[in-house]
């Protein structure tokens, strides 16, 4: 079992899923990609996690995210779950949930952890862009549910920064100033970044978010 490292290209599978088999790298295409895995089906944080990113769809097809799900269990449990989902979350389940029953996925990503639990994935979201390219990696444990926002927060910095040659500051959120690159010489900012800038230290200047587009 290899470890995945920011950066690394994400490993390619052929895997089942509630729709349908999935090529995940074909599946992707040109869009950038969420894969998270749920411990098991019928778990009461997984439930509230799936139906809020069911209700998050319009957020991720905005940025051009697709996003996958995956447990250890098997399509009719899935299928059985996603009506529980759809009921207690008011909302229908609109993207695909991998079964990963002999667990080639789970450890083809390292997301069986057996200090934690030998049986079950952990909470792990890894988010990839258009070129296969593990950009992001968080690992929660099995108490805690994630926080889509942060999700959609750091995808926002994501796609900014890979268009432009800024960083994102603490708590940024679209719309706040940004960092210019360390990279960028202060001669060189206002031909790069027509909105001009602030220098607060010669190794921390700030310029408000460029258009994306």
């Amino acid at each position: 079992m290899s470890t995945i490292r920011l950066g690394d290209e994400a490993p390619n599978f052929t895997a089942k899923s509630t729709e349908g088999e999935i090529n995940f790298h074909e599946w992707l295409g040109h869009s950038w990609g969420i894969l998270f895995s749920h411990p098991a089906d019928y778990t009461p944080v997984c439930t509230t996690e799936l139906g809020t990113v069911a209700k998050y769809k319009d957020q991720f097809d905005k940025r051009n995210v697709k996003v996958v799900a995956l447990s250890v269990d098997g399509l009719e449990s899935h299928k059985g779950w996603v009506n529980d989902i759809n009921e207690t979350q008011d909302t229908t389940v609109n993207f695909p949930i991998i079964a990963d029953e002999d667990r080639k996925v789970s450890e083809l990503y390292d997301m069986i952890h057996p200090n934690a639990n030998d049986k079950l994935t952990v909470r792990s979201v890894f988010v990839i862009d258009p070129d296969k390219k593990v950009k992001l990696i968080i690992t929660y444990p099995a108490s805690t549910g994630r926080n889509f926002e942060e999700l959609l927060r750091v995808i926002d910095s994501l796609q900014l920064t890979a268009y432009h040659k800024v960083a994102t500051p603490a708590n940024w959120k679209s719309g706040d100033d940004c960092v210019v690159s360390p990279s960028i010489e202060s001669k060189d900012i206002p031909g790069i970044f027509p909105k001009g800038y602030t220098e607060i230290k010669p190794y921390l200047r700030m310029t408000p978010q460029p258009d994306l587009k």
